[in-house]
Formats: C-alpha cells, structure tokens, sequence
C-alpha cells in the first residue's frame, strides 16, 4: 500500500475518527502522535504495537459512541465551535473514509494471501463462527 506498513493505514483511519468525527478544529493529538504520523506517506520512525493501535481504537470507540449519544436531530445539522462542516457531515465523512481504507486493507489481504475477508452484513452475522475469511 505505497510503501507504508498496513499498521500506518490503520492508524491513519484510527486517528482520523478521533480528530474528524467530532470537531476537527478543536482536537489534541494523542500522548503518542508524532507530527505528520497519521499521514502513512510520511516518513516516520515510531512503531506502534497491535496493543497501542486496539486501545487507540477502543478510546476512539467510546469517545464517538458517548458523543453520538448526546446528539439529536437538531445537533447534526449544526456546525461544531469554529467548524465549516454540519456534524451530520463529519459523520457520514468518516464513514465514507472508513470504509475507503477497510476496502483498501481487505484487497491488500486477498493480493497477499488470495483468501476473501469475511463480509459481515446485515444478514451475515452468522457466518462469523466460520472464521475470518470467506470460506
């Protein structure tokens, strides 16, 4: 994926919902961050654990989750403090970004291992118990 090990495009994905999904504009970085790190085409010399990327994401997680739950349908057509975007588009904007880099993440899996990821969709579910790829 244009150099860049695959944990820097899920960082890059990670670190984008964190700063985007709530309020671009009025965002601190992560105790972690190095300048220019969430950009995997950046040369950068840190190395994040699977550890540190699954708890990232589980800060992440629960921050988005509280602040969508504080949200009503006069919220999301409003702008964030000092924001040009609705809330309604940062939201649907990180949904679209997300699943751009899981499409780019799952491609790179079937090129490298030829097996297809497992789709989970709404009616999917089920087919968890048979592991993680479509078999």
């Amino acid at each position: 994926m244009c150099g860049s090990p695959a944990w820097r495009y899920v960082y890059h994905t990670i670190h984008s919902a964190d700063k985007w999904f709530i309020n671009p504009f009025i965002y601190s970085e992560p105790e972690f961050h190095i300048d220019g790190m969430d950009n995997p085409d950046n040369r950068c010399d840190l190395v994040l654990s699977d550890t540190q990327l699954l708890e990232y994401l589980d800060r992440v997680k629960c921050k988005t989750l509280d602040y969508i739950d504080s949200l009503d349908d006069n919220a999301l057509r409003e702008n964030p403090e000092g924001c040009r975007y609705t809330r309604i588009e940062l939201i649907l904007g990180q949904f679209r970004h997300i699943n751009h880099h899981i499409g780019m993440l799952n491609g790179q899996t079937v090129e490298r291992t030829g097996r297809f990821p497992l789709f989970c969709g709404l009616t999917g579910t089920k087919r968890l118990k048979n592991g993680l790829y479509d078999e």
